[in-house]
């Protein structure tokens, strides 16, 4: 029972880590990166389209940040390589998930992006960011994050929802 205490708390930290873009530029109290999750979950909610699996979405966004437990929210602008970045995170949640390879399989899949499910989630990461940006747009300058979201995600019902944040956050 120990053990599986244990393993139940190390994942628990991550409703205190502040996602480090937000604080980057100036945002004070930004949300945790468990906060962020939940923002996931939720779009998985809403958004999902029939043809994908929601309870493997809905998995694929609890989990797909769980390594920053461990390696904390790196950026762009931490000087680490993608390539760096992912060794990381991966020994991390090999490590976390030692004892759940059916879990460890999840975060690989989405940090490989092999299943539609798992691009799926990664358009709802940049959804979530450039919906976090509209949130935060009076107290920074957020921009850059609607602008990287546009730049990067496929699905074309979330690059009209972020287009639709781009000309709020433009106001």
């Amino acid at each position: 029972m120990s053990d599986t205490l244990d393993r139940l708390l190390e994942g628990l930290p991550l409703k205190h880590l502040d996602r480090a873009g937000w604080s980057r530029v100036g945002v004070q109290h930004p949300e945790s990166v468990a906060a962020h999750a939940w923002g996931m979950s939720w779009l998985v909610l809403r958004l999902c389209p029939a043809e994908l699996d929601r309870g493997r979405c809905l998995a694929l966004a609890t989990l797909h940040d769980l390594p920053e437990v461990q390696v904390g929210d790196l950026t762009p602008y931490d000087g680490i390589s993608k390539t760096e970045k992912h060794a990381r995170e991966d020994r991390a949640a090999a490590e976390l998930l030692a004892d759940r390879p059916d879990l460890l399989a999840l975060v690989r899949e989405y940090t490989n992006q092999a299943s539609p499910e798992a691009r799926f989630v990664r358009d709802l990461d940049k959804l979530d960011m450039a919906l976090q940006a509209l949130v935060y747009r009076q107290v920074a300058d957020t921009q850059e994050f609607v602008d990287s979201a546009l730049r990067s995600v496929r699905t074309p019902q979330i690059r009209a929802l972020i287009a639709a944040i781009q000309d709020r956050v433009q106001i």
